[in-house]
């Protein structure tokens, strides 16, 4: 199953093995099944520390379990673990047998610590991107602590599966049979959810720190640029982030950042996190700012960054990069439906949709290239935009008025999502040549009409847009002396993540600038007077 290269690579990874495995197989007569066998035999084939073994006790089938032999640790996989989730079957492979993970000494010793048994399955699709993360930090899990067990399910390969537990958004997560989480979530996120005192003690932690002379607000390309150009400057520098890499972790396919051909965005997110850790930047994950203070006598001179936890952070200087989000139709049943029907990811959400209709909202790049895709799997698509006409390229614009199931209406206007209370079930709107009310029954909804800058907690502190933006000139300044801003949530006429980046690293760059220009904070010169 595996090409040559893949084999070659499979096998170096398996020399790291130390402990005995054992892959102990459910299958039945179907052709995924042989499939899967296919695919374990050639596994087991590569170190003489697997075992494959055939026992068909599972009610999922095909579905496989790695077991590290004489103990209680196990990783199980429903499904054919390829695509995306290859890397998953890779690392459950060296974890189970007995090669340590990179994460942190506090996050393993963490997971060790939880009180509790835990039964977690998560539903993925192979094309999904935001799912590895969440497969994988169950698994590590499951692997840390024997009380808790963790199944990885293919939703495409179990329909029926998926159709009764009505889940129409990948990943979604079930805890002890309930709905636990849905959407990519991070190791340290999901502790935050199931471990309720973290928070509070991470707040405590941040509480001690002392002022920066740089902090960023947010982890994403500008972030990140802005991040690693500070810290050269060998001056104090922090970042807080909601979620390390931001709006790429959400991103499919990059072709066009210079000099690289192809990489996807969980790819990029975690190189720009793994460039930064090694430089001296003291990174806050998981946390939400909620108000930012500008500095004065009051504050000691220092501008202040209030967090959701109720820690705060203090800074000689702050650049503000807290990117964008998807934009909503903010009609009724939207919020009600969401990852009920309503999506926003159509490679991850797209295969749970496979032979129903769906609608695309937005007529732009991303909305066409969704109907392209959706158009391959499910069997139908109405794309929908508000304009008398579609406003992506044109070469895209081709490609989907060839397809057979694709519809195309404009000039229209969606007015409400419709449903049962457990699904969506139509969308409706309005032609806008006429005023009439149209209904369209479906599945599926998945809107593609743009971004929202992540700036509502900054109204009345600094000067935004029309549109919700951060006003900026040429050197990142804001309306605020020493507050800096770059990336997607600024007047920066184009979102593109080359863009951020080089307005990050310009960002950081004014600020040390500023710094050097500038007269001591009035604390810092109280305590160099106490010590003289």
């Amino acid at each position: 199953m595996l090409d040559a290269n893949l084999n070659t690579q499979l096998k170096a990874y398996l020399e790291k093995v130390t402990q005995p495995i054992e892959i102990v197989a459910s299958l039945d007569d179907s052709a995924k099944s042989v499939e899967l066998n296919e695919l374990l035999e050639e596994i087991a084939s590569l170190s003489d520390w697997i075992t494959l073994v055939r026992a068909d006790d599972d009610e999922r089938k095909p579905s496989f379990a790695i077991n590290r032999v004489g103990t209680d640790i196990s990783v199980r996989f429903a499904g054919i673990p390829l695509g995306h989730e290859f890397t998953s079957l890779v690392l459950a492979l060296l974890q189970v047998g007995g090669h340590p993970s990179k994460t942190s000494a506090d996050v393993i010793e963490q997971v060790r610590n939880l009180d509790g048994d835990y039964r977690f399955e998560t539903y993925f699709s192979l094309s999904c991107q935001n799912c590895p993360d969440v497969v994988q930090a169950l698994n590590l899990m499951s692997v840390l602590n024997p009380r808790i067990q963790h199944v990885a399910i293919d939703g495409a390969l179990y329909q029926d599966e998926v159709e009764a537990r009505q889940v129409m958004s990948v990943p979604t997560v079930y805890l002890n049979g309930e709905v636990f989480d849905q959407g990519r979530m991070s190791l340290e996120q999901i502790l935050a959810k199931i471990d309720t005192g973290s928070s509070a003690r991470e707040a405590e932690k941040i509480k001690t720190k002392d002022a920066f002379d740089v902090l960023i607000v947010g982890g994403g390309p500008a972030g990140a640029a802005a991040a690693i150009y500070a810290a050269r400057k060998g001056i104090r520098t922090g970042v807080a982030a909601e979620r390390f890499g931001g709006q790429v972790l959400d991103t499919m396919g990059i072709e066009n950042f210079i000099s690289v051909t192809y990489t996807e965005g969980p790819k990029m997110a975690a190189a720009l996190e793994q460039h930064v850790h090694e430089y001296d930047v003291d990174v806050m994950n998981l946390q939400r700012a909620e108000k930012l203070v500008p500095a004065s006598d009051a504050t000691g001179g220092l501008v202040e960054v209030q967090l959701a936890n109720g820690a705060t952070l203090k800074s000689k200087t702050v650049i503000l990069s807290t990117g964008a989000r998807w934009r909503q139709m903010g009609v009724p049943g939207e919020n009600e439906y969401r990852n009920k029907g309503v999506a926003y990811c159509p490679h991850c959400d797209g295969p749970l949709f496979k032979g129903k209709r769906v609608a695309v909202i937005g007529g732009g790049n991303s909305g066409v290239e969704a109907a392209i895709d959706l158009a391959g799997i499910v069997a139908h698509v109405t794309l929908i935009e508000f304009d008398d006409k579609l406003r992506a390229d044109e070469v895209l614009q081709r490609k989907l008025r060839s397809l057979a199931n694709v519809d195309i209406i404009v000039s229209a206007l969606s007015t409400e999502v419709l449903g049962d209370g457990q699904k969506v079930s139509a969308l409706v709107y309005r032609d806008r040549t006429n005023d009439q009310m149209h209904t369209l029954e479906l599945e599926g909804i998945f809107v593609q009409i743009g971004l929202l800058p992540n700036t509502e907690w900054l109204k009345g502190a600094l000067e935004l847009s029309p549109r919700g933006e951060i006003v900026i000139n040429d050197r990142g300044q804001t309306s605020l002396p020493g507050v800096f801003a770059a990336g997607d949530a600024t007047t920066v006429p184009y979102k593109q993540i080359v863009i951020a980046m080089g307005a990050g690293s310009t960002a950081a760059l004014s600020a040390f600038d500023h710094l050097i220009r500038s007269p001591l904070p009035i604390a810092e010169t109280e305590n160099e007077a106490v010590a003289a």
